[in-house]
C-alpha cells in the first residue's frame, strides 16, 4: 500500500513504455493550464523502479511547465503484472464515467456566472455550448414537447438579456418553458 506523498526530481521519473495511453497537445496544454489554476493536487505513481504507473500526462505538462520536481506515490505492494494492469485500468475505468447532463449544466452556468474561465475545466468550446445552449441547441429532448411545434401557434417574442439569462433559458426548455408562461398568463 502507498506510505507517503514524496516529491522527487522530474528527471528522476521514468514513463512506462508500453503506455497505451496517449496525451494530444491539446490535452498536454489543459492539463497543465489546470496545474496552474487548481495546483498539483494529483500525485504522480510510481513503481519500485522509478517507472510511472499513472501520470504520464501530467508529467508532460510538468515539464512543458517547466517544474523541476513534482509529488509523487510510490505504489510498493503490487506485483509486476498487478502494475501493468492498473496502467490499463486507471486510464480505462476513468472512460466507464458518465455525466448528470442536467446538474453538469447548472454547475457550468453557475460557475459562468461568477466570472470562472470555463476553459480551464477541460471542455472543447463547442463541448461548452452545447453544454450551456450557446449553440441554440436542437429540439430534441429541450423540456417535454417533441420539437417547436406548428409554426401558426408560436409567437415571436423579443426580451432583451444577459448571457448567463439566455443560457438558464436554453437550460430550461427554451420556447418550451416561454409557451408555458404564455398559456398560463392567458
Amino acid at each position: 500500500m502507498a506510505r507517503a506523498i514524496e516529491v522527487w526530481p522530474i528527471s528522476r521519473l521514468k514513463p512506462y513504455k508500453k503506455n497505451a495511453r496517449t496525451h494530444s497537445p491539446e490535452q498536454i496544454d489543459k492539463i497543465a493550464a489546470s496545474i496552474v489554476e487548481f495546483g498539483f493536487n494529483n500525485p504522480i505513481l510510481v513503481d519500485e523502479s522509478d517507472g510511472i504507473v499513472a501520470g504520464h500526462g501530467r508529467l508532460l505538462a510538468l515539464e512543458k511547465l517547466g517544474w523541476t520536481e513534482c509529488p509523487v506515490i510510490a505504489l510498493t505492494h503490487m506485483t509486476p503484472e498487478q502494475r501493468r494492469a492498473y496502467v490499463i485500468a486507471d486510464n480505462q475505468l476513468a472512460t466507464l464515467a458518465g455525466w448528470d447532463q442536467d446538474m453538469l449544466a447548472s454547475e457550468l452556468a453557475d460557475l459562468e456566472d461568477e466570472g470562472f474561465d470555463l476553459s480551464l475545466i477541460g471542455f472543447s468550446d463547442k463541448e461548452l455550448e452545447e453544454l450551456l445552449g450557446e449553440d441554440g441547441g436542437d429540439w430534441e429532448g429541450q423540456g417535454e414537447g417533441e420539437g417547436p411545434g406548428d409554426p401558426e401557434e408560436l409567437v415571436a417574442v423579443t426580451v432583451q438579456m444577459t448571457a448567463p439569462q439566455r443560457d438558464r433559458l436554453n437550460l430550461l426548455g427554451g420556447d418550451l418553458w416561454i409557451r408555458r408562461q404564455i398559456d398560463g398568463a392567458r
